[in-house]
């Protein structure tokens, strides 16, 4: 048999063949019309319910298009940023402000497309702390600035026409009160931690804090009130009805010492022990502080012919004078502060200058030396009994009373960091 014959054999062979055919036909010939017809729509039919593969992905080419977008814009930022490297290494874009120091430039990843160029940050788009005291004697406040004798810097943001400021005690912050304005006057409180400050008292008549920052009085309408302060909150207040002029100026004690602005001399008021405000005695004009044992040390009038007096007064009775002196020649414009251990007294004299008395001789000839330009603002004194404050001409001014003694004059020193026009104020230290 030929070859062709046995491979038209084989079209017939069984299932059991051994070799490579698949067998059999299982559908015998001849087929029916009717039963191709029924082969070809169920052919069709399986072929419709199949769904087609898609000849293209979206998704999938969404995806790879951002891919190679990202990648084209990261190679193009890299570039970018390789060239501002190089610019600022060659020391071809430096950016300097004012103050003269170097800028750090920026540099944005990214796709450059549809991107603006804008300026390039400089000092004045990114302001810096100015320089100011490294490790001031006492904390200062130079333009918005408050500098600790700590090394620390806070920026008093919403501060403004500041008159003095004065430290809390146990390291409770700073509080700072402003000067007159047409709204009145504000005390701020500047917690300790992040240096934020905070409004304690707006539009007050007047304000006075206690020489360790934990209690302040005030003038409101026809009151007189005083709190506690805690954490920048005001606590216990007690209030007392208040005459026309009458407006708080100190503390001595638990007392409050309260100035008659209209009528001339001074009230004590004991919130404690008393509702109502004291009768005010005439012949107080001014006050300075008190010493250690609450005694106030002031101003008054005496001797014949009546002229100001340097006093002891004791806030019990109504600032009766203790012990007088009539020989250093004060001003009065009732500038001055007693030292922490009640030995000083810095206060302007009638001479356009500063002095220093020793009230350790008060009541014996006191003795009342020159130090210096005359006060202008407040005086704080350090816990190694040194004297601060800002003269006329914004200059900080520090007097020794052992250097005074000795002959030496103080000067005043211009405060780094301080602007022209500007003028620094020192932050009193907390007493007991």
């Amino acid at each position: 048999m030929s070859e062709r014959s046995e491979r038209i054999v084989g079209l017939s062979r069984t299932p059991s063949s051994c070799d490579n055919q698949t067998g059999g036909l299982e559908r015998p010939f001849p087929v029916t019309d009717d039963e191709l017809e029924r082969a070809l729509r169920d052919t069709f039919a399986r072929r419709v319910a199949a769904p087609r593969p898609l000849a293209a992905d979206p998704a999938g080419l969404a995806v790879r298009r951002a891919r190679r977008a990202g990648r084209r814009r990261t190679s193009v930022g890299l570039a970018l940023a390789g060239v501002a490297t190089v610019l600022v290494t060659t020391g071809m874009a430096q950016f300097g402000g004012p103050s003269g120091q170097q800028g750090t430039p920026t540099v944005v990843l990214g796709d450059p497309r549809g991107f603006t160029p804008g300026p390039l940050p400089t000092e004045s788009a990114v302001p810096s702390p100015p320089a100011g005291p490294v490790r001031p004697e006492l904390d200062l406040i130079v333009g918005d600035w408050l500098y600790t004798n700590g090394g620390e810097r806070w920026e008093l943001t919403g501060v403004n026409t500041l008159e003095r400021a004065q430290r809390v005690a146990d390291h409770g912050g700073w509080l700072l009160t402003s000067a007159t304005t047409a709204a009145g006057r504000t005390l701020w409180w500047v917690p300790p931690t992040d240096g934020a400050p905070q409004v304690v008292l707006a539009g007050a008549d007047a304000v006075a804090v206690a020489p360790d920052g934990r209690r302040v009085a005030w003038r409101d309408g026809p009151a007189i009130l005083v709190a506690g302060v805690v954490a920048g909150q005001l606590v216990a207040t007690v209030q007392a009805a208040a005459p026309a002029g009458a407006v708080p100026v100190g503390f001595a004690g638990d007392a409050v010492l309260i100035r008659q602005t209209d009528r001339g001399g001074f009230r004590v008021w004991h919130p404690s022990v008393d509702g109502r405000l004291g009768a005010a005695n005439r012949d107080v004009l001014n006050v300075y502080g008190t010493r250690p044992d609450g005694r106030v040390v002031g101003q008054i009038s005496a001797g014949t012919p009546r002229r100001p007096c340097l006093a002891l007064l004791d806030p019990a009775r109504k600032l009766a004078p203790v012990r007088t002196d009539c020989g250093p020649e004060l001003a009065g414009d009732g500038r001055g502060e007693v030292s922490a251990d009640g030995r000083w007294l810095l206060v302007n004299g009638t001479r356009n200058a500063a002095l220093l008395v020793d009230l350790g001789t008060l009541g014996s000839g006191a003795s009342a030396r020159s130090a210096g330009p005359a006060v202008t603002g407040v005086v704080a004194w350090t816990r190694s009994d040194a004297a601060l404050h800002v003269d006329a001409t914004g200059g900080l001014v520090r007097v020794r009373p052992d250097q005074v003694a000795a002959g030496e004059r103080p000067t005043a020193a211009p405060v780094e960091g301080a602007a022209p026009g500007d003028r620094p104020i020192v932050v009193a230290d907390t007493r007991p």
